[in-house]
């Protein structure tokens, strides 16, 4: 992309140069010829490169050659002194203003870029700085909310935007010459002037934002090491639940006497000193229920989460009788004892 070069007099706060730094190519247009001899009430010769620079640069630098960009619709006073009126005529009358954006032309290239710059008048910079100071700015710091900051941020950002408007440069295609009137004046043609517009307006409505949220730093605690001490994180431990007592498997329930209550679990089981080939039944797997009896006359009482004294059966008082284990056995040869209890 070539260079895009501007004179000293573009700069922001520089003042007009007294000439136009005008650069043509080894051929003229035929619109700029044209263009020329209709401004121009002297008839002047036009017949050479020199001769259209020349004419050019002093026609653009007279003090009265002053462009028109744009004109902006904007408010008289802040919002809450607006005038409220059914007839909407009669509030744009009374409440808004015209402001007319012009202009001088700073540099004219008709050779690497083929543009024309233009440089905000003294007079449009000053009535939109204004504006910007006394409507927009009060209009802002009345839509958000208070911090202690906040007259500090606007007036940050109104000198953002005097440096930005002393700044402000508008390019466009030399063709935009065609518009060229008498004494240097002139007016942009082909939509030009809402592209000036829409420019402008984003240097003036610029928010007002008030400072982001302050991240509040989250101590988290480190993970615990393998060397960390025992109890460095006894907090973030959950206390266990107490465990479920096992279910009981059927086979393993030992017909008990109605006055004895016994328990699940035994110190000496009846069972020790059998062998494991004279058990018969396989243990089955079966799900969680409460424990029976296989007779029908007798009550199963349900099982207890705590442990509860073993009480001795009968069977297991005298150790010198014979217990007999097999399918006829189990202590039925003792039914007159439990006869007799009953």
């Amino acid at each position: 992309m070539p260079p895009q070069l501007l004179p000293a007099s573009a700069a922001a706060f520089a003042p007009r140069a007294s000439s136009v730094n005008v650069v043509l190519g080894s051929k003229v247009e035929p619109w700029l010829t044209q263009t020329l001899k209709r401004i121009n009430r002297v008839k002047r010769p036009l017949n050479s490169i020199p001769q259209h620079q020349r004419c050019l640069t002093e026609t653009l630098s007279s003090p009265n050659a002053i462009w028109t960009l744009a004109s902006l619709m904007l408010p008289k006073a802040p919002e809450s002194e607006l005038r409220k009126d059914s007839n909407p005529l009669i509030e744009a009358i009374f409440n808004y203003q015209i402001i007319h954006v012009e202009a001088y032309i700073v540099h004219v290239d008709m050779v690497l870029r083929n543009e024309v710059a233009y440089k905000l008048t003294p007079g449009s910079i000053e009535s939109l700085i204004e504006y910007h100071k006394e409507i927009y700015c009060v209009n802002a710091k009345a839509d958000t909310y208070d911090w202690p900051e906040k007259e500090q941020h606007a007036k940050k950002l109104h000198e953002d935007f005097i440096q930005a408007i002393n700044k402000f440069v508008f390019r466009t295609h030399v063709s935009a010459l065609e518009g060229l009137e008498e004494e240097g004046a002139g007016e942009l043609l082909c939509g030009k002037s809402e592209e000036v517009k829409n420019n402008i307006m984003g240097l003036l409505n610029k928010p007002l934002l008030p400072p982001p949220p302050k991240i509040i730093d989250v101590v988290r605690q480190p993970p615990l090491l393998p060397s960390s001490p025992v109890g460095a994180n006894i907090w973030s431990q959950s206390t266990p639940s107490p465990a479920m007592p096992a279910p009981v498997e059927p086979w393993r329930v030992l017909p008990s006497s109605p006055s004895v209550t016994s328990s699940v679990e035994s110190t000496t089981p009846i069972w020790t000193n059998m062998a494991l080939h004279e058990i018969q039944v396989p243990s089955p797997t079966v799900p969680y229920s409460q424990p029976f009896s296989t007779a029908g006359m007798f009550y199963s009482s349900p099982m207890v989460t705590s442990p509860i004294p073993a009480l001795p059966l009968p069977s297991m008082l005298a150790s010198q009788c014979g217990v007999g284990v097999g399918y006829g056995g189990f202590g039925w040869d003792r039914y007159q004892e439990y006869t007799t209890t009953i």
